[in-house]
């Protein structure tokens, strides 16, 4: 399968550069260490002592060690190719498809923030949540808004909800929202994303943890291909397409 190309003019700009290790988000690493610790810890300690039952800690680490290596899995993603599209910027389903204004902290001008199409994806607990860029383009703004933490699939979540906002211009000028959404148990939002930087369609930008939602704002002149209930893959799946109908 082809992808079409980066545009030169993004080619030339810096990128994030974030890329696993051994399939797994560099995120996650000092997370899996730490409870590969302590699961090494209450192994050691519980087979020291008289009674089977001084082994569940080991068990119990052991088996969150395992959750955190599936939980901060990063498989690489091919992004369909073609022009005019926009893939989705996390795993997990579509939450909303609608009408919606991007963040006040964006300062997008009024013609370019009223009346816009949100596409929202939920990750769960067992979702990929590696963040991507939906469309290729240069980091115009990122802002960061503090917040509630409510349960992230609920719609108010995009206004309450502790978030990370970031502006893709795309080559014609056209900017696309795309925002992280923390969640009821989320509690790190990870950007790595500058305004100046170039971003290509499906590179990764970020992740959140654990359990949160990615908001895209389309811009004007691109329609949705995805409906509420769907399921989507980030990097891969298509959210909308320009001039569709």
């Amino acid at each position: 399968m082809t992808v079409a190309a980066t545009p030169p003019i993004l080619a030339s700009l810096p990128g994030p550069g974030v890329r696993p290790v051994l399939g797994i988000a560099r995120d996650g690493w000092p997370i899996i260490a730490l409870f590969a610790a302590m699961a090494a810890a209450a192994w050691s300690l519980g087979s020291l002592l008289p009674g089977w039952w001084l082994l569940a800690p080991g068990v119990l680490f052991t088996v969150l060690l395992l959750w955190c290596v599936y939980f901060f899995r990063d498989p690489e993603r091919t992004p369909p190719p073609g022009a005019g599209l926009v893939i989705s910027g996390a795993d997990g389903v579509v939450c909303h498809v609608g009408s919606a204004d991007p963040p006040a902290e964006l300062r997008l001008p009024g013609h370019e923030a009223i009346g816009l199409t949100r596409v929202s994806v939920f990750m769960d607990l067992l979702s990929v949540h590696v963040n991507r860029a939906p469309i290729a383009g240069r980091v115009d703004a990122v802002a960061y808004k503090p917040g509630s933490f409510l349960n992230a699939s609920l719609d108010k979540a995009s206004d309450l909800n502790e978030r990370m906002g970031m502006v893709i211009r795309l080559p014609d000028g056209r900017p696309v929202a795309v925002v992280q959404v923390a969640g009821l148990v989320a509690r790190r939002i990870v950007c790595r994303v500058k305004a100046g930087m170039g971003l290509a369609a499906g590179e990764r930008f970020g992740m959140i943890r654990f359990g949160s939602r990615v908001d895209v704002y389309l811009p004007r002149g691109f329609t949705p291909a995805v409906r509420v209930g769907d399921k989507a893959s980030a990097g891969v799946t298509v959210i909308a397409r320009e001039g569709a109908t």
